[in-house]
């Protein structure tokens, strides 16, 4: 079992102050780790570390934080085997996932902001006036299980490229991956106090961060409901909070599209990671006379995706995270059986033979009202609705018509419909014709799927502050 009792603050690991958590396995209910749960001390251990090294790391040369940035690049891509390892233990996604799909975004985030530190403009004058961007100081960032490395370094990275120093709590789900990636952040020669990590779980150790006078800029990832309660418990310091929250993603098939590539490929997605990422796209919309062969091609595609332990070599998807979430998502599945919508693959319980685990069958419903849970409420497993629509503005209507606003895709041959239909969306990323991932793009959402907005330059500005020196003088 791993000792993860343990804190990396000011440069050095420390013992915590608190109880321990014990990290389950999701595939095979034990546990594998005992984990701190910081309290309000080690917080304020961290917090006042990160203070004191502020004003030292925010005047760092440009060039010096471009070498910290690739050097913790390399090092994260000299531990690969091990972080994909431990993601695939702490979170449940297989062996071969969490190395090909998880692993590269941690390095490339990485990378990302090195690229984007290299050309940025830190002052711009605007005749005799200077406006200058600075490191807006102390930043918490707490990061959610679905995605352990992806989820810290797109928030890590751009905040030390602005200069800024930051104490990161990651999911008490997730400890494993975000211990090694603090080793790896202080052997790439982070000075000390620039980056704390503390463990522990929302209610204890992310509520201190969160209300901590000295922290100015809360970072958050996770659901709607903590998002919220976040944004209330920092607006008494007047703390920035960025949030990328829940979403509901709508998949519009238009009439044209190939509709065994868009319907096939969008199953996949919305199955991806057990269906646990915030931008899945969990609601197919397809036009009415199309539906029947949409079922078919969907069912085909769940059949074909076999959910299993992580560690079975034919597992295309592995459990849901946990006990809870595994409870959510069959209470979801039920309700959509009760409300009427058609299972055509899938259902509750687990796939036939699977007896320990947190193992959701992939599941399909077809003629899915847009007024039912689970067309409408985040589910966060592998659950498929199919929706049939009337025409264009009627699949516009009902892609929008949701709380959430963080993603949208839109397939289809003829380009100019496609983009049409894009620019009508109510979210912050569209993907058109499920294009290859962009890390330059801005990430994050309209609506309560959260505020800010993470990767590339836009995530960059996120970590800094706007100051206009009048009367600076002429260039």
């Amino acid at each position: 079992m791993l000792d993860l009792n343990k804190h990396f603050i000011d440069g050095a690991w420390s013992s915590s102050s608190g109880d321990v958590i014990e990290a389950i396995d999701p595939s095979t209910e034990t546990v594998f780790a005992r984990v701190a749960r910081g309290t309000a001390n080690d917080v304020d251990h961290a917090v006042n570390a990160a203070r004191a090294a502020f004003p030292a790391f925010a005047a760092t040369p440009v060039g010096e934080r471009i070498r910290l940035l690739e050097a913790i690049a390399s090092g994260l891509e000299a531990r690969r085997t091990e972080i994909s390892e431990a993601m695939s233990v702490e979170m449940g996604v297989p062996r071969k996932a969490a190395d090909a799909v998880h692993f590269p975004s941690g390095p490339a985030h990485f990378r990302e902001a090195a690229r984007v530190l290299a050309s940025f403009a830190f002052d711009e004058q605007q005749g005799s006036t200077m406006v200058t961007h600075e490191p807006i100081g102390v930043c918490g960032l707490i990061t959610p299980w679905n995605f352990p490395i992806n989820q810290v370094a797109c928030k890590v990275a751009p905040a030390l490229a602005a200069g800024c120093t930051m104490v990161l709590k990651p999911s008490e789900i997730s400890p494993w991956s975000a211990a090694i990636i603090a080793e790896v952040i202080a052997d790439a020669g982070a000075p000390s106090g620039t980056f704390n990590l503390v463990q522990g779980d929302g209610l204890t150790t992310g509520s201190a961060l969160t209300v901590h006078p000295l922290v100015d800029m809360i970072s958050f990832t996770g659901s709607t409901r903590a998002g919220v309660e976040i944004s209330k418990a920092a607006a008494d310091t007047v703390k920035r909070v960025t949030l990328e929250l829940g979403g509901k993603s709508p998949n519009i098939i238009l009439p044209d599209a190939d509709l065994e590539d868009a319907v096939s490929k969008g199953v996949a997605r919305c199955f991806n990671n057990s269906g646990q990422s915030c931008i899945a796209p969990t609601r197919m919309l397809v036009p009415r006379p199309l539906l029947e062969k949409a079922e078919a091609i969907a069912a085909r595609v769940a059949g074909e995706t076999l959910a299993g332990p992580a560690d079975s070599p034919g597992s295309v998807i592995g459990p849901v995270a946990n006990a809870a979430q595994f409870a959510k998502v069959q209470a979801y599945i039920e309700a959509g059986v009760a409300s009427g919508a058609r299972l055509v693959a899938g259902g509750p319980g687990r796939p036939d033979g699977i007896v320990r685990g947190f193992v959701v069958q992939p599941t399909v419903f077809s003629d899915v009202d847009p007024s039912m849970a689970i067309a409408r409420e985040e589910i966060f497993g592998p659950v498929l609705c199919l929706i049939p629509y009337e025409d264009e503005n009627d699949a516009v209507r009902i892609a929008n018509d949701i709380p959430y606003g963080l993603a949208a895709f839109v397939q289809g041959r003829d380009m100019t419909a496609v983009r049409r239909v894009a620019r009508q969306m109510r979210a912050g990323i569209v993907q058109m014709n499920y294009p290859p991932v962009d890390r330059s793009a801005p990430f994050g959402g309209y609506k309560q799927s959260g505020n800010g907005r993470e990767w590339g330059v836009h995530g960059l500005r996120e970590y800094l502050e706007v100051k206009a020196m009048v009367g600076f003088g002429e260039a």
